[in-house]
């Protein structure tokens, strides 16, 4: 139990940071809501008039985020097998780098196909 006493710590700390931080937000932040206040902000796009299909959002921020999410990923995976490599042996390398050429593909793939190109 002694190993875990300071991960609850910190998580005890990010909870307090995080309630605290909304909560003296709510409570001394100013209160003058506006229409443009209240209207959604899309990644510096006008706000569309409330037209039928008028609110549709560009499918390129999507794209990117997802491409974000999975070198986010392989960085997670990355960095304790690094950490780790002494000990871990020739079979980690190995799986590793089979690891990194599955997502250089996937890579190449999104490359090919014009999911990086912004129009």
């Amino acid at each position: 139990m002694n190993l875990y006493v300071p991960i609850l710590v910190l998580g005890a700390i990010a909870t307090a940071f995080a309630v605290g931080s909304v909560g003296i937000a709510l409570a001394i932040g100013p209160r003058r809501y506006n229409r443009a206040k209240l209207q959604a902000y899309e990644c510096g796009i006008e706000p569309a008039v409330q037209d039928a299909g008028a609110g549709r959002f560009p499918i390129k921020f999507y794209l990117t985020a997802m491409l974000f999410i999975v070198f986010d990923i392989e960085i997670v995976f990355l960095y304790p097998w690094a950490v780790a490599f002494d000990q871990l042996g020739v079979f980690a390398l190995v799986e590793m780098v089979l690891f990194m050429l599955t997502v250089f593909v996937a890579y190449a793939y999104v490359w090919r196909r014009g999911g990086l190109d912004w129009d």
